[in-house]
C-alpha cells in the first residue's frame, strides 16, 4: 500500500521514519533503503510538520483499542517527530492485538488507519 502523493510503499516510508526516530539522518537512511536522499528529506520533513498532531491521533487510538493502556502508552521519545513514531508504531501493536491471529505489517496497519494521507496535506485535520 502506498501512501496518498508518495511513490513508495508505507512499509519503505515507515521504515525511514523509524530509522530517523533512532537518530539516523537522511543520507543513511537513503543509503539503506535504496531511496533518493531528496525523496528521504521530503519524507522527514513532512513527518516533522505534522508530529505533533500524528502523535496526538495515534495515541488516542492506541488508548482506545490497549485493554490497559497505562501499559502501554510509550514514554517521550525526546522529539515530536520520534513521540510520533512511538505512537504510530504503539498504536499498531494495540490494533494487532485485537486483530488476533492476522499478520499485518506495522506500517500497512499506520497507514491504512491514517487512510493512505500520513504525508498529504491536511492530515490530521487540526
Amino acid at each position: 500500500m502506498s501512501l496518498v502523493r508518495r511513490a513508495d510503499a508505507a512499509e519503505v516510508i515507515g521504515a525511514g521514519l523509524e530509522l530517523a526516530a533512532a537518530g539516523w539522518g537522511c543520507r543513511r537512511i537513503a543509503e539503506r533503503l535504496g531511496r533518493p536522499m531528496t525523496t528521504v528529506r521530503g519524507w522527514l520533513r513532512c513527518w516533522s510538520r505534522r508530529a505533533g498532531r500524528t502523535a496526538a491521533v495515534f495515541t488516542a487510538w492506541l488508548v482506545a483499542l490497549a485493554d490497559d493502556p497505562a501499559s502501554v502508552l510509550p514514554a517521550p521519545a525526546g522529539t515530536a517527530a520520534r513521540d510520533a513514531v512511538s505512537a504510530a508504531v504503539g498504536f499498531a501493536v494495540a490494533a494487532r492485538a485485537r486483530l488476533g491471529k492476522l499478520k499485518v505489517p506495522t506500517w500497512l496497519l499506520v497507514s491504512a488507519a491514517g487512510q493512505g494521507r500520513l504525508l498529504a496535506p491536511g492530515w490530521p485535520s487540526a
